[in-house]
């Protein structure tokens, strides 16, 4: 899931505010297996922050849903697993999110619904997953409060992503994730006589958001919007 409320945001096109070089990173020893253990079994005061949609959105009626944020575990040290959104899709076309959707009343806690949505996604065998904790709710703007749930993935052995929701599955390295330097602040500016002003109104003119660019090879993966905003609140509980 993504937030996706200016459905035409180029978001590497907005305005660029800055990037955190001021901020440390998370030390590689504290993105080991056995650290991210102790983290979430016993974790320190700490503060989330609070971006627009949630700000925004607090006090609104919102519907609930979860997200599996897998860390893989790899020789050259964990990677997060993300996919790309297919085009075709009436939500969050193209963007680049964690596997995860709608809570269903069944679901006793939302590792639940984020393993499954998991499996039908990409077809993650819940067994294959060690769950490690959750992150505070984030308050998308397509009005979802969402559970980002963390988990730990042995191996990757198997997984088909469903052609009908999911058209890539690829991978980032957490520690790449876990640095300030690569989250920039960008800013999108809506002219009051667009396309996205008139039918999305109310809201508001500009919007700030979070951008974490990563380039492989000739692949551009461009993170952004809920999905780097719950990063960014998983490495404020890692570095806290």
């Amino acid at each position: 899931m993504s937030s996706n409320r200016f459905a035409t945001i180029a978001p590497e096109s907005a305005r660029l505010i800055g990037r955190d070089d001021a901020l440390p990173a998370v030390g590689e020893e504290l993105l080991a297996p056995d650290r991210l253990r102790q983290r979430f079994a016993s974790q320190p005061s700490w503060t989330p922050e609070l971006f627009e949609d949630s700000l925004r959105l607090h006090a609104q009626p919102l519907r609930g849903a979860a997200v599996l944020i897998a860390l893989v575990q790899r020789p050259q040290g964990l990677q997060v697993l993300l996919t790309r959104r297919n085009l075709h899709l009436h939500e969050h076309a193209g963007q680049i999110s964690f596997p995860g959707g709608r809570c269903d009343r069944q679901d006793l806690h939302p590792a639940v619904t984020a393993l499954r949505e998991a499996h039908e996604e990409i077809g993650l065998r819940p067994a294959g997953a060690e769950i490690l904790g959750t992150l505070p709710l984030y308050c998308t703007a397509s009005r979802y409060a969402v559970t980002p749930v963390v988990a730990l993935i042995s191996s990757t052995e198997g997984l088909h992503p469903h052609p009908d929701e999911v058209s890539e599955l690829f991978e980032v390295p957490l520690a790449f994730l876990m640095d300030p330097r690569h989250h920039e602040h960008r800013e999108w500016t809506v002219p009051s006589n667009s396309v996205e002003q008139t039918m999305l109104n109310p809201i508001p003119s500009r919007r700030r958001f979070l951008v974490m660019p990563y380039v492989v090879g000739d692949r551009s993966y461009i993170i952004w919007g809920a999905t780097a905003a719950m990063l960014r609140n998983l490495y404020r509980l890692l570095i806290a």
